[in-house]
């Protein structure tokens, strides 16, 4: 299905979206549990619990394991302690990944990153794998008060970028992204294989769903 016309900006989404990191948040997540001598978690576990920004994810992840919710201050400085020592280590770039930020930019699109990981590891995750030069600007989790799928980031990035909601394509992975957009007035099309919390993106209220991001249909 093609976009609409008169498309001037992409702002798209990191994990799950660009780079398969779930490698990554394992690493650094069990080096956590070891650290404060708790059980180990599933992979499984992780994929569906990633999405909604680190503080969610390292909370969930506590609760698991049964320990005591005092604990979050403990396990957010291991965690944050480890992944910043790894990342990008186990992480890789989706096929397609590249050649779609491409075309987007000999399109004249201006693009944007709108993560709700933090900024802190989001920059130099893009930089380690060869993706920071496609985006004007990078925003995590923690550039606003609100993270997705509060539409708060999406709106402050169309205004840095200096175009409607209306020009702004959303591109991510799943209901995280799809609600931002919607509530934004950004079109929105989502990428099949990322992580939306262990559920398929088909039926979404998005525009359309694709397999990479380089198969994406435009309106010329």
């Amino acid at each position: 299905m093609p976009l609409p016309d008169g498309l001037q900006a992409a702002i798209i989404d990191l994990d799950g979206t660009l780079i398969d990191t779930v490698g990554d948040f394992e690493a650094a997540l069990g080096a956590m549990l070891r650290d404060m001598h708790l059980p180990t978690i599933q992979r499984d576990f992780i994929q569906h619990t990633v999405g909604k920004g680190t503080e969610h994810l390292i909370r969930s992840t506590v609760a698991q394991v049964d320990a005591k919710a005092a604990r979050f201050d403990e396990a957010h400085e291991r965690y944050m302690h480890h992944y910043l020592g790894l990342n990008g280590q186990f992480a890789k770039v989706y096929p397609g990944v590249q050649e779609g930020l491409q075309a987007m930019k000999e399109r004249g699109l201006r693009l944007a990153c709108v993560t709700n990981k933090p900024t802190a590891l989001a920059e130099p995750l893009l930089e380690r794998k060869g993706l920071r030069g496609y985006f004007e600007v990078v925003f995590g989790g923690d550039a606003f008060p609100h993270k997705k799928p509060h539409p708060e980031p999406l709106l402050n990035t169309c205004a840095a970028l200096g175009t409607t909601p209306a020009q702004t394509l959303m591109v991510g992975d799943s209901s995280n992204d799809a609600q931002a957009a919607r509530a934004a007035g950004c079109p929105v099309v989502l990428m099949s294989y990322g992580y939306n919390h262990g559920q398929p993106v088909h039926g979404l209220d998005v525009d359309a769903v694709y397999d990479r991001l380089d198969a994406i249909v435009w309106c010329d």
